[in-house]
């Protein structure tokens, strides 16, 4: 484990987050850490260094872990933020920047984000006007490389969340995904596993750059995360 990478999740409650809890499992190249908020169900047999502690503590958590990579997961939803646009910013752009700032003052490398398709600093909706900024904002700071993720809708199962027109989507995501081609294409619906893969894999390679991920590039990320070795 010396030479394992240690790679710092940020966003382990959500969605995204525990399914890279789940990728990490077993592994012996990478050395999973996590900073939270809150406590997060952990995956069976995972070996994690945890930390829960107010956002403002962050920063000496990082310099203290001294990470290579940070993979953020961090986002609500409207309905959680109340569907007030400061509470919504608070969270998917405050937190997610000072996030970002504070990995990089203690000379993390790497940044790997999860955002959305559609993500616009310019778009009329406001959801994705915001993780456009985000984008926008994240290009502008100075980590060696910056991986940035646009997977479509995200298919897996939510604990406590009961999204009504989220739940109709992944119902009927697999006849849509047949129909969405050419530059609907990321659109598509995504698994979750899949995503938090290709956050791992991305988050291993150190190739200098700013790089953005569409849903058949996350699968691609994806599926060139080595498989573990059965011992």
């Amino acid at each position: 484990m010396s030479d394992a990478l240690r790679i710092c999740l940020v966003g382990a409650t959500g969605l995204v987050g525990g399914k890279v809890l789940e990728a990490c499992v077993g592994r012996e190249d990478v050395r999973i850490q996590a900073v939270a908020r809150r406590e997060a169900n952990l995956p069976h047999g995972i070996r994690i260094e945890y930390f829960v502690a107010d956002p403002c503590k962050w920063s000496e958590i990082f310099e203290a872990l001294r990470p290579k990579a940070v993979i953020c997961t961090l986002g609500t939803t409207w309905k959680k933020a109340g569907e007030d646009e400061a509470a919504f910013r608070a969270v998917d752009q405050e937190l997610v920047l000072n996030t970002a700032k504070a990995a990089l003052d203690n000379g993390v490398e790497r940044f790997v984000h999860v955002s959305s398709v559609g993500a616009d600093p310019a778009s009329k909706t406001f959801y994705l006007r915001v993780k456009g900024e985000v984008e926008r904002d994240l290009t502008r700071l100075r980590f060696n490389r910056l991986d940035i993720l646009r997977p479509g809708l995200l298919l897996g199962r939510r604990d406590n969340d009961r999204r009504t027109a989220e739940r109709m989507g992944i119902a009927v995501s697999p006849i849509a995904n047949l129909l969405m081609h050419g530059k609907y294409r990321q659109y598509r619906g995504i698994d979750a596993e899949l995503v938090a893969k290709a956050a791992v894999s991305l988050a291993k390679r150190a190739a200098r750059g700013r790089f953005v991920h569409d849903n058949d590039a996350i699968m691609r990320a994806a599926h060139s995360l080595p498989a573990l070795v059965e011992t």
